[in-house]
């Protein structure tokens, strides 16, 4: 009997796939991916549809004039141009910067005092009163406000004159004069509006740990010391948010100068939105109204990235 010898079979191995670099994603996570996209969705088209189709039409819209009833008429440069040769332009612009100024400083200093007030020792329930009560004018409409603000600002028979003559000082022009015009509208917008900065410090001092501020006691701070060199660096970031937010509202007001004196007297409260407002709305230049609001939208770029680029030495992070 011979021996046979019977060849060793071998496992058969698969057929070589050319190499991905990385797994195949699974049924799972495709499904995940697409419930992701399902639900951002909405979110991406309204920003599309209400921020970046208004943004790109008004630029392309600056080009050209166009008062709705004719046909749009190529205008090239032309509208910047009349923009920058525009007295009541270039005051709105300046009146639109120094109310910035001066009513982002004082709804900063306001909101950080008062928050500072009501995050010390105070009880619980009236520590909740306070915060309703700064932020209740927030949810309150601009135009409304301005409406019970402009009688109270009344030289004739508003309360505040009123107040003032119980302390024997004369009655203030409040709403008439040049110089106390946009003092008045400065009050009337902080008071609407300090109350989100309000928030915000008040949160940011609550982020702030306890055994900071006992061990700055036990250094020898106290008082506005330790709120200087403490309490300042810490809510450093939460102040960078405020005054961001700040300054884009401020940049955008209409109601309060719109409702309290109608951009004067003269054009001395007359701002860049109000511009926009009244060469689009009330004289049917739309191609003009667009080329400011243009100019606007890249002043509010450039001044929120002026403010990121200064937070680097500013703002201090835990």
């Amino acid at each position: 009997m011979t021996n046979t010898r019977i060849p060793a079979v071998r496992p058969s191995r698969p057929a070589a796939t050319p190499a991905t670099g990385a797994a195949q994603p699974s049924a799972r996570d495709r499904g995940t991916r697409l419930l992701a996209t399902l639900f951002l969705a909405p979110t991406i088209v309204g920003i599309v549809v209400f921020t970046v189709v208004p943004i790109v039409g008004s630029v392309v819209l600056s080009l050209f004039h166009w008062n709705v009833i004719d046909s749009p008429r190529w205008a090239g440069a032309a509208n910047y141009r009349e923009v920058f040769t525009d007295s009541t332009v270039l005051v709105s612009f300046r009146n639109t910067l120094v109310f910035m100024v001066l009513a982002v400083a004082l709804q900063l200093l306001i909101a950080l005092v008062l928050a500072l007030a009501v995050n010390g020792r105070m009880p619980m329930w009236l520590r909740s009163v306070f915060r309703s009560a700064f932020f209740f004018p927030l949810v309150l409409s601009a135009a409304s406000i301005s409406v019970v603000m402009k009688y109270l600002f009344n030289q004739d028979f508003g309360v505040v004159n009123w107040v003032l003559g119980q302390a024997g000082i004369a009655p203030v022009p409040w709403l008439t004069s040049e110089h106390s015009a946009m003092a008045a509208v400065i009050l009337v917008y902080v008071w609407q509006q300090f109350g989100f900065s309000f928030l915000l410090f008040v949160g940011g001092l609550n982020n702030i740990p306890k055994e900071i501020h006992e061990a700055a006691s036990l250094d020898g701070a106290t008082g506005l010391r330790k709120h200087l060199h403490v309490t300042l660096p810490l809510l450093s970031p939460t102040l960078l948010v405020a005054t961001v937010v700040g300054v884009i509202n401020a940049l955008q007001v209409f109601e309060q100068p719109y409702v309290l004196t109608d951009g004067g007297p003269g054009d001395s409260t007359r701002t860049v939105v109000m511009v926009i407002y009244e060469s689009a709305f009330e004289q049917l230049r739309f191609g003009e109204a667009s080329a400011v609001g243009v100019l606007l939208f890249v002043l509010i770029m450039a001044v929120t990235a002026l403010q990121f680029r200064l937070s680097r030495r500013f703002v201090h992070y835990q």
